[in-house]
């Protein structure tokens, strides 16, 4: 015969139940795979951070252009498409060319929230995350749609409708009431949970968690990815744009995959004991692309400053013009205001470059007054064909090895 248990026991038993389904999507425990994946992804990290510390005079535009690839990114999967042109083009100030003024405010608020992240990586260990860091990075993100209760937990339903038809309902977040118990433990977790994992898999697993609970009305996709981005920069190992796989997610089909990914692994609902491997099989696999991505960036415009400043010295052209000439060189518009800033010139200075390396057929004008800007001359063709970028496709990390 069964023996009936006490009722505090019965009580402390439906306590546990309920807290159980309450607790987060698990960290998944890594294969063999996945973990031959990660030790990739930190050779290529490893090699990036020795290339880094010497602080080469091209890091900073290249810092500049790889927040900016992530911003954009991240823009574009929620709607706000822009080009990387103007993304950079706000960052420094200026008025962007083509960029709508409803997506520039898009993007203004997430250079808001990505600038602090970044600075938050020399925060010293003194640093926690809390409610009131998270709910003010959303102010920073959202503080323009003051209808959409920025900085402040939901108070009502909220539903991820799918890619394929916005009126079907791909995913229902948990009850607003339950908002408030769920972010405080993954704030807890963030503090305190899974310190031994690797930080691509903490990473990923912060930003499933959190867009799975949705805490706030809207801006949930991009600040998910922020927060993944933070967790890099509080790493401190190099700087977070490097890591971001937000330029990746922001690709075409990338997207698709990555809503498919969350869609699977997340469920209809908030179903924190599903399996949660294949959303970090997905989040390795765009680490792994973005990583090769940067570092042959890096390389080529390592090469890059070398030719173009002896082409420029052997015209008798100070080096300081290369920094307008690289980012002409990887396809930017070259903005005077821009160059003026990234070599530290004058007003007058910055001109009488632009008018040389416009006379000496580096760069040709585009545009008058406020929208001018420059492109590649015929000069620039021959450091392109010398400095050419690899033609190889990306090594897929997930390749069937025999």
């Amino acid at each position: 015969m069964r023996r009936e248990e006490p009722y505090h026991r019965r009580l402390d038993m439906m306590i546990v139940s309920w807290w159980h389904e309450g607790m987060l999507y698990e960290t998944p425990t890594l294969d063999a795979e996945d973990r031959r994946v990660l030790e990739e992804i930190e050779e290529m990290r490893l090699r990036l951070r020795h290339q880094l510390r010497a602080q080469p005079r091209w890091s900073g535009q290249l810092r500049r252009n790889l927040t900016a690839r992530a911003i954009a990114g991240s823009n574009t999967i929620e709607g706000y498409a822009a080009t990387v042109d103007d993304v950079e083009a706000l960052m420094a100030g200026e008025e962007p060319l083509e960029t709508e003024d409803r997506t520039r405010v898009e993007l203004e608020g997430y250079q808001r929230a990505m600038t602090y992240i970044q600075a938050l990586a020399d925060a010293g260990d003194g640093f926690r995350y809390d409610a009131g860091l998270l709910n003010g990075l959303h102010f920073m993100l959202q503080g323009h749609h003051l209808d959409k209760r920025p900085g402040r937990w939901r108070d009502g339903p909220v539903f991820v409708t799918s890619p394929d038809d916005p009126l079907v309902p791909a995913y229902t977040a948990p009850d607003c009431e339950q908002v408030s118990a769920l972010m405080g433990e993954l704030i807890d977790w963030l503090n305190t949970g899974d310190l031994d994992a690797p930080v691509h898999v903490r990473a990923s697993m912060a930003h499933l968690n959190l867009v799975n609970i949705h805490p706030w009305k809207d801006g949930n996709g991009r600040m998910s990815r922020a927060l993944s981005t933070l967790v890099f920069a509080r790493e401190a190992l190099m700087p977070p744009e490097f890591s971001s796989i937000e330029e990746w997610l922001g690709r075409g089909q990338n997207t698709y995959g990555y809503y498919r990914v969350l869609q699977q692994v997340g469920g209809p609902k908030w179903s924190p004991g599903r399996d949660t491997h294949s959303w970090i099989r997905f989040c390795l696999e765009a680490h792994h692309r973005q990583a090769q991505q940067a570092q042959r960036r890096t390389d080529l415009l390592s090469r890059a400053w070398i030719h173009l400043g002896e082409a420029a010295a052997g015209m008798g052209l100070d080096e300081r013009v290369v920094y307008a000439l690289l980012p002409a060189f990887w396809g930017s518009k070259v903005r005077r205001t821009v160059y003026q800033q990234d070599a530290e010139l004058s007003d007058q200075q910055a001109i009488r470059d632009m008018r040389e390396l416009v006379r000496l057929g580096w760069l040709i004008p585009h545009g008058k007054a406020r929208a001018r800007f420059y492109g590649p001359g015929p000069h620039m063709a021959s450091v392109q064909d010398t400095v050419r970028q690899s033609l190889e496709p990306y090594a897929d990390p997930y390749r069937n090895r025999s």
